[in-house]
């Protein structure tokens, strides 16, 4: 399908659809949208082999195609990663439903009683690259706070999130929503990417996941409000107070637990004042594959240890590459952030609290931790079940974008007769 009259008439068919069933989501029962999650997770389930199937097309596609290993670990699914899938739409469909829920209310002189309530956004439009799994978790999220989604698939991962998606749609038919609740794009023509960020009279917010280029060309282009992060430069800023043994382990998970996800940590900060410790900092990194690039003090601590060049403090690897630097303490950490970050996740690793205090609350971006690895910028860890995204920007959502982000709200106000005077 690569006629453009073709691919406006089926999305805005799409759009179409979405919006009715949106109109039927926001009055759907918390019951009803739990049973289509935990019913979906159960075909999720007996499908295994067939999901693992199609994946195989996929990775085959993707190979073809020349993608980095990092990239076809993002592609890839095995039996684990089908369970957690499962286990995520369980996760989603055990938290509280945030439809209705009453923010804020208060009464005034006139008698007049206010109460801010939650409600759905209205159609989500998610488009994203390689990651499957993302199918589900944004499928999910979207239909647990009420919107109606259209998800498009990056063209690496069509046969597997289409089948991933027919589990969703079982779901739905179990539990008597409609079926057009979640759709997803059924070609792999970019135009319908295109088609899909004019669409501001249909769809209410757009989702980006995925690389670089991606996110830029939604944000350049989209008509329709935009969540998004462009690019994830983590940081680790390892403090002179720091307990080395601990800021060891976590700059390995940090680093290389999976290099090729958005928190991963890709530069490393190193106070003045320890570094003596650099190599107990770099060895175990160095050692399990992870290249170095690092400046003239941590050069001097490892021959295997590349010159980094300015480029490198502005760049996200998604790979086994770390760029490592010796600052004067946190605030010269700190303003190496506030030069180089993407704002998305940065830790800081110290036993003096007031200098994390500091690092905590100077630094400003979306995520900022303390003696913790940055893969934990993931919403399943904050306990929100999944996230469609980490949002950047500071309008409506920033970090994780788990249910509540995925609402808006309205004002109910009851009154007894009251005329303005």
């Amino acid at each position: 399908m690569d006629n453009s009259k073709q691919i406006t008439t089926l999305m805005h068919s799409m759009g179409t659809k979405a919006k009715d069933a949106a109109k039927i989501l926001a009055g759907a029962g918390t019951n009803a949208k739990n049973a289509a999650l935990n019913a979906s997770a159960a075909t999720l389930r007996a499908s295994i082999p067939q999901i693992l199937k199609a994946n195989s097309k996929d990775i085959e596609f993707g190979e073809a195609k020349g993608l980095s290993p990092a990239m076809i670990d993002r592609l890839l699914l095995n039996e684990e990663r089908i369970e957690a899938i499962a286990t995520g739409l369980e996760a989603i469909a055990a938290l509280p439903d945030p439809i209705g829920d009453v923010i804020a209310c208060w009464d005034r002189p006139n008698g007049l009683s206010i109460s801010r309530v939650r409600v759905p956004l209205g159609v989500i439009g998610v488009i994203y690259e390689s990651r499957p799994n993302v199918t589900a978790d944004a499928g999910a999220l979207c239909l647990k706070a009420g919107n109606a989604v259209i998800l498009r698939g990056g063209s690496e991962s069509f046969h597997s999130s289409s089948y991933i998606h027919s589990c969703l749609v079982e779901g739905l038919k179990a539990a008597g929503l409609p079926e057009n609740a979640i759709q997803l794009v059924p070609t792999r023509d970019r135009a319908a990417v295109g088609e899909m960020l004019t669409m501001s009279g249909v769809i209410d917010i757009i989702v980006p996941r995925g690389g670089k280029s991606l996110v830029e060309r939604v944000q350049n282009e989209s008509r329709v409000p935009v969540f998004a992060h462009l690019e994830g430069i983590c940081h680790l800023y390892v403090d002179g107070s720091a307990d080395i043994d601990k800021a060891r382990k976590i700059a390995l998970n940090a680093k290389m637990r999976r290099t090729g996800i958005c928190g991963a940590a890709e530069t490393m900060l190193i106070d003045r004042k320890i570094i003596d410790q650099i190599p107990l900092l770099i060895t175990p990194l160095l050692d399990a594959g992870c290249e170095i690039r690092g400046d003239t003090a941590v050069q001097k601590a490892d021959t295997r240890v590349i010159p980094a060049n300015d480029d490198d403090w502005d760049t996200e690897y998604l790979d086994a590459i770390l760029s490592v630097k010796v600052v004067d303490g946190v605030e010269a950490a700190a303003a190496h952030i506030a030069s180089h970050s993407s704002g998305h996740t940065e830790t800081i690793i110290a036993e003096d609290k007031e200098i994390a205090e500091y690092f905590l609350n100077t630094v400003d971006s979306a995520i900022v931790m303390h003696n913790a690895s940055t893969q934990f910028a993931d919403g399943g860890e904050f306990g929100m079940g999944a996230e469609i995204g980490i949002a950047t920007g500071r309008i409506h959502a920033r970090g994780p974008v788990g249910l509540e982000q995925l609402t808006s709200f309205k004002y109910q106000v009851r009154g007894n007769g009251q005329t303005r005077p």
